[in-house]
C-alpha cells in the first residue's frame, strides 16, 4: 500500500512521519523542503515549492513507499496551455486539443495528453526517412569506408566497411516518441486507461530503437514533412529533458515527475511577449548575454532584451514566478534589473511576476531617473484575456525610452 502525502505548490509545511531515508532523499533531491524535527524522531516538516507533480520514494523491504503529490495553484488546463504555448506559440497548447480537465493531478494529464498527441501523429503511420547507416557488409553498399577497410581488414576484401543512407521508421522523431512512452509506463500513478493506451502506442512504435536511459536525446528539426509530428514531439520532450526524477540515492528508489513552475512561468512569459513585439515590429533574444562592465568580466544574461529596427537595445524583462514576501516584490529583482538597464543603456526596466498579492508598480531609481516597473500576470484567467495582458506589456516595452 502507498502512502500518499499532500502539498501545495508554495503553501504552509505540513508535518508528516516519514523514514528517515525518504526524508534525507527528498531533501538532497531538491524535490521539497525537508527538515526533521530535533525533538520528535522520524517526524519531518514538508514544504513545497516551485516544483509540482509527484514522486514516489521506496525504501527497500519497506512495503509502503510514500508518494509526495505537490498540487499547482493554477488549473491543470491552464498550466497545460502555459506549457503549449511556451513550446509552440503558433500551434501550441489550446484547451480543446486534448481534454485534460478529467485529471485533477498533474501526472495523469500529462500521461493522458502525450498519448493523446502520440495516437493523433502516428494516425497516418510511422513517419519515415533517411537515416545514416554505417555496418560491415559482404556487399558494397553506399559508400566504402576506406579508413575503417585498412585500419580493420589489413587489405583483405571483404566484408566490406560501408557506409549508406536507409529509408527507415527508426528515426528521431519515432525514437523519441517511443522514449516519452517507455519513460511515461515507468512511472506509478498513470491511470489504467491512460496506461493500456501507452501500450498501445508501444506496440505501434516497437521496431524503433529503445533509448538508453543517459544516452543523449537524438535532435530534430521542424519540417513540413514531420508537422504531425511537432505537437507529439514536443510534449516528449518535456518528458524526457530535465523535468523527470528517476534518480537512485544509495538503495533508496526515486521515481515520479516534475515541472518547475519558474522555468514554465518564464517560458511562456518571454515566448508570449516576443510573439506580441513581433508583430510591432521589433525582434528579441531570449537569456540573451551581456556584461555588467567595461572588463567584459561579469556576464548576464536577462530572460528577454528588445531590439528596435536599428539593432539597439529598447527594452529588458525578467519573468519570476516565486514565493512573493508578505509586504509586494522581493527587493533583489529591482537591484538585478537595475543593473540590467545601466548595462544595456535604457531609461526602463520591466519585472514580470504571476499575480500575487503586489499590484503593478514603478519605481523611480534616486539619481539615476531609471524607472523599474512590475508587472503582474493573473494566469487564473482565459487563455485569450491572459494574452491581451501580454500584449499590453508588451506596448509599454516597444515605447521604452533609451538613456
Amino acid at each position: 500500500m502507498t502512502r500518499v502525502v499532500e502539498l501545495v505548490e508554495h503553501a504552509a509545511a505540513v508535518g508528516v512521519t516519514l523514514p528517515d531515508a525518504v526524508g534525507r532523499a527528498l531533501a538532497a533531491g531538491d524535490i521539497v523542503d525537508a527538515t526533521p524535527d530535533p525533538y520528535v524522531p522520524g517526524h519531518w516538516s514538508l514544504r513545497a515549492g516551485s516544483k509540482v507533480g509527484a514522486v514516489a520514494v521506496a525504501v527497500p523491504g519497506d512495503d509502503e513507499p510514500v508518494t509526495v503529490r505537490v498540487t499547482p495553484k493554477v488549473p491543470i488546463a491552464r498550466l497545460f496551455f502555459l506549457l503549449g504555448y511556451g513550446l509552440d506559440p503558433k500551434g501550441g497548447w489550446r484547451d480543446g486539443d486534448v481534454n485534460v480537465t478529467g485529471h485533477r493531478d498533474l501526472l495523469p494529464a500529462l500521461a493522458h495528453a502525450v498519448e493523446r498527441q502520440i495516437d493523433r501523429a502516428l494516425r497516418q503511420g510511422l513517419l519515415q526517412g533517411y537515416r545514416a547507416t554505417e555496418e560491415t557488409s559482404l556487399v558494397v553498399r553506399g559508400r566504402i569506408r576506406e579508413a575503417e577497410q585498412i585500419r580493420r581488414r589489413f587489405g583483405a576484401t571483404l566484408p566490406v566497411e560501408v557506409e549508406y543512407d536507409e529509408f527507415t521508421t527508426d528515426i528521431a522523431e519515432n525514437r523519441l516518441l517511443r522514449a516519452a512512452v517507455e519513460r511515461l509506463l515507468r512511472l506509478s500513478g498513470v491511470p489504467h486507461d491512460v496506461r493500456r493506451g501507452l501500450l498501445h502506442q508501444r506496440a505501434r512504435l516497437a521496431e524503433v530503437t529503445v533509448i538508453v536511459p543517459g544516452q543523449p536525446l537524438p535532435a530534430w528539426q521542424p519540417s513540413r514533412l514531420n508537422s504531425r509530428y511537432q505537437h507529439a514531439l514536443h510534449l516528449a520532450r518535456v518528458v524526457l529533458d530535465n523535468a523527470s526524477v528517476e534518480h537512485p540515492p544509495g538503495e533508496l528508489r526515486i521515481d515520479g515527475f516534475l515541472f518547475d513552475m519558474n522555468k514554465l512561468f518564464e517560458d511562456f512569459v518571454t515566448v508570449a511577449l516576443r510573439e506580441a513585439c513581433r508583430g510591432l515590429g521589433h525582434s528579441a533574444r531570449l537569456q540573451d548575454p551581456h556584461h555588467l562592465d567595461e572588463a567584459s568580466a561579469i556576464r548576464m544574461k536577462p530572460d528577454f532584451v528588445l531590439y528596435g529596427p536599428h539593432g539597439a537595445p529598447c527594452a529588458v524583462v525578467d519573468a519570476k514566478y516565486k514565493a512573493e514576501k508578505r509586504e509586494g516584490f522581493p527587493d533583489a529583482d529591482l537591484y538585478q534589473m537595475l543593473a540590467y538597464c545601466t548595462a544595456l543603456g535604457l531609461r526602463e526596466g520591466h519585472l514580470v511576476y504571476a499575480k500575487g498579492n503586489a499590484p503593478h508598480e514603478a519605481h523611480v531609481v534616486r539619481h539615476a531617473g531609471i524607472v523599474i516597473h512590475q508587472h503582474a500576470l493573473d494566469l487564473d484567467q482565459e487563455p485569450s484575456g491572459l494574452l491581451s495582458d501580454v500584449a499590453r506589456v508588451a506596448d509599454r516595452l516597444v515605447s521604452t525610452p533609451r538613456v
